[in-house]
């Protein structure tokens, strides 16, 4: 089994689309897996076609596309609840979306694009890797850990160095020099492709929980 986790998407539909061809082609002979791990939607200009796209893979082979919630998802429904949400969203990307959508508000967009957002986990454990959008509480064990902090946590997680049980495969904080970040506990795979980086993917095995290589599509 090769297991490609793909990091934040961010509206950018044609690298996602690039991207997972050469994880096809690279995993010729293999069975194979995607996790994608959130935020698909805000900041780049294609949200609309970017959650299409990963909703249509996902429902026609649900085993082999496993899609995690992020945090800008989180917003987006939030965002449907009231002004107040909205106006935040808005400030960190909504419009783009709305833009894509050719909507005027959140609650606007369509109806099974929206519950299939909000049906997403925040979180898949493979028994080797924990797959989450942000990163974990280092101070809760992995099966204590809230959503809250699964979509939004930084420094606390990014600063600690201490093995979780599991090797943490995140994205949600982004990297200014196109290179995904690789420790010794973790991986973060947002490699800025909502800021006009690359999207990277990495490549795992069922030997080793560390990744094997990384794949990535370039503007």
């Amino acid at each position: 089994m090769r297991t490609y986790a793909i990091g934040d998407v961010h509206g950018m539909v044609y690298l996602l689309r690039r991207l997972i061809g050469r994880c096809l082609q690279d995993g010729r002979g293999h069975a194979l897996r995607f996790v994608l791990l959130g935020d698909y939607v805000d900041r780049g200009p294609n949200t609309k076609e970017s959650v299409q796209q990963i909703f249509q893979l996902q429902q026609a082979r649900p085993a082999k596309f496993i899609c995690l919630r992020g945090n800008h998802e989180a917003l987006l429904l939030a965002a449907c609840q009231g002004e107040a949400a909205e106006r935040h969203w808005l400030m960190n990307g909504g419009t783009a979306t709305l833009r894509s959508y050719g909507a005027q508000r959140s609650m606007d967009l369509p109806a099974d694009h929206l519950e299939w957002l909000k049906a997403l986990p925040t979180s898949h454990d493979d028994g080797l890797r924990l797959f989450v959008h942000a990163g974990i509480d280092p101070n809760r064990p992995i099966d204590q850990q809230v959503d809250h902090d699964l979509l939004w946590i930084r420094d606390r997680f990014l600063e600690d160095e201490r093995n979780h049980g599991r090797f943490i495969v995140h994205g949600h904080t982004p990297l200014s020099d196109g290179f995904p970040d690789l420790r010794t506990n973790r991986v973060n795979l947002d490699t800025g492709a909502g800021y006009g980086g690359p999207l990277t993917a990495a490549v795992f095995d069922d030997v080793d929980a560390r990744p094997i290589r990384f794949i990535q599509a370039v503007p």
